[in-house]
């Protein structure tokens, strides 16, 4: 009996040890080109780059298998409503709507592979890793929640937002230069919308998440629109007064100098 114990004792302290081994894990180190985008009146799109590397705890832990990325970028949330038209009696009229609430302004997925490859399907889902995956919640009678992927709605939604490169998805987006070593270029068209963007890294290796990290750049307006946006947000009853003689002003110039004799 005594033998047994002594043979358990040792089986557990044996795992002791090797539960407080080092475990073998990675972790993601990124950087961004720039963390503010000036924007004035002759802005017409730019580009960030995002580097990044996939550092395993040791040299040892170093996988045989190759990492995947993808890079997802959300600027600022905004409530939308969607019409839908319909040609009524020769007009052309307003027949439903939706209202999207807080929903990214801004959405880039990159990716250096199709998310589809790079995981099954219920972690694409589950994990929102598509730019079609995403939850938009939407007001729906007295609730907010997401609809089917088919809805027209949504589908559209995406559709426009695609259409004005607001929304995207490249599944050549990421470059591996080495096996651990990526680069990213996120770009903005020139309708990119102010404020601040977020930016999520997410590591995989075999279809499992294997570490995130999380970074963020700045949309500013600056220059005379900058000035412009403040005197009307801060000073509105004065803008709106210097704004009204300004137009009245112009008219009169113009009058006199069209004037006919």
């Amino acid at each position: 009996m005594t033998g047994r114990l002594t043979i358990a004792a040792a089986a557990l302290f044996a795992g002791f040890l090797a539960g407080t081994g080092p475990a073998a894990a990675e972790r993601l180190v990124t950087s961004i080109s720039r963390h503010q985008v000036l924007v004035n009146s002759s802005f017409t799109g730019t580009s960030i780059v995002l580097f990044g590397t996939v550092e395993p705890d040791s040299p040892t832990a170093r996988r045989a298998t190759a990492y995947d990325l993808i890079v997802t970028v959300s600027g600022p949330k905004q409530i939308i409503v969607e019409r839908r038209k319909e040609r009524v009696l020769g007009i052309w009229a307003n027949m439903a709507s939706r209202t999207f609430l807080n929903v990214p302004s801004y959405l880039a997925v990159l990716s250096n592979q199709p998310v589809e490859q790079i995981a099954n399907a219920d972690t694409v889902r589950t994990q929102q890793l598509g730019l079609a995956d995403k939850l938009l919640p939407q007001q729906l009678g007295n609730d907010v929640a997401d609809v089917v992927r088919d809805d027209p709605f949504r589908t559209n939604f995406i559709r426009l937002k695609t259409r004005q490169n607001l929304y995207l998805q490249r599944a050549n987006g990421v470059t591996l230069l080495t096996p651990t070593v990526f680069r990213a270029e996120i770009s903005l068209p020139a309708v990119a919308p102010i404020g601040n963007y977020d930016v999520d890294v997410k590591a995989f290796a075999d279809g499992v998440l294997l570490t995130r990290a999380n970074s963020a750049f700045e949309v500013v307006k600056v220059g005379f629109e900058q000035f412009v946006a403040t005197a009307a947000q801060d000073y509105g009853l004065v803008y709106g007064l210097t704004t009204a003689m300004m137009a009245i002003m112009t008219g009169w110039f113009a009058a006199v100098v069209f004037r006919r004799d």
